[in-house]
């Protein structure tokens, strides 16, 4: 079976876009789909999926969002920018433009050459710990209707390789956990790297980003409406904690190649 697709990244966060309106050609699609997909050699090569589908009313649109591995995610930030991109440019969509994700539904909007997207509002649920290589660092728990915990660091290079997960409490994350590392760049102005559960170490993570800068602006006692730059290895996104506890983030979303494949 040939079925399109397209690729695009943001941030360098890399996905493969699977059209399939009326859910017809992907079906439940099978993890070893995606991951067939997501194979950097012997597929397309992506962190993830996004296959577009029309929500169950059939007014709007669904972003199912899978890990490379083909485990399902509740969001995924750079996604949606990609998402929206795609929308915009093959589906006729406008913006300001609803979509339907596992945490709900999210608005995109244009700022300027790039997309802001209002990721909701974020879950602070305590302290925790995570360590790699047998070094550890407290952390703070952070949802963004998926789990994260950051962790500030004195180097980036502390994090080691992440070739594999960070070791972290089962118990507080039962279905795995993205880590970010950051470090302070200046005012309001951080860097991290990430290790997404279901992918590995990636270039980007949105969520991530928004997870960031909400624990630097409660580390900082920053009012609400403080913009924080978070540098990712690709790139840079802008996250602020709004008056009405909403997150907006703003980032570019490319759309690179589109084909057919039998993958």
């Amino acid at each position: 079976m040939s079925y399109p697709f397209l690729k695009g990244h943001g941030t360098e966060n890399d996905f493969v876009v699977l059209p399939d309106p009326d859910g017809t050609v992907h079906g439940d699609l099978p993890a070893e789909r995606v991951r067939a997909l997501c194979d950097r050699r012997a597929g397309i090569g992506a962190d993830g999926v996004l296959r577009a589908v029309r929500a169950g009313d059939g007014d709007g649109w669904f972003m199912d969002y899978r890990n490379s591995d083909g485990s399902v995610s509740e969001m995924c930030g750079n996604g949606i920018r990609v998402f929206a991109r795609y929308l915009h440019d093959h589906q006729g969509e406008s913006f300001p433009m609803r979509i339907g994700t596992r945490d709900g539904v999210k608005v995109l909007d244009r700022a300027g050459q790039e997309l802001t997207a209002d990721m909701g509002t974020p879950q602070v649920l305590g302290e925790t710990k995570v360590s790699v290589d047998g070094r550890g660092w407290a952390a703070l728990h952070v949802s963004m209707g998926n789990p994260h915990a950051v962790a500030f660091v004195d180097d980036l290079d502390d994090a080691g390789h992440l070739l594999e997960a960070p070791e972290h409490d089962p118990a507080v994350y039962p279905d795995g956990v993205n880590v970010e590392f950051v470090v302070r760049r200046g005012e309001h102005h951080v860097a991290m790297r990430v290790h997404e559960r279901g992918a590995g170490e990636t270039r980007s993570c949105g969520t991530g980003a928004c997870a960031v800068a909400v624990a630097t602006a409660l580390a900082d006692g920053a009012p609400r409406g403080t913009a924080y730059r978070v540098d990712v290895p690709g790139g840079t996104l802008h996250v602020t904690w709004t008056d009405d506890d909403r997150i907006l983030m703003t980032g570019p979303a490319v759309l690179v190649a589109q084909g057919q494949t039998d993958l």
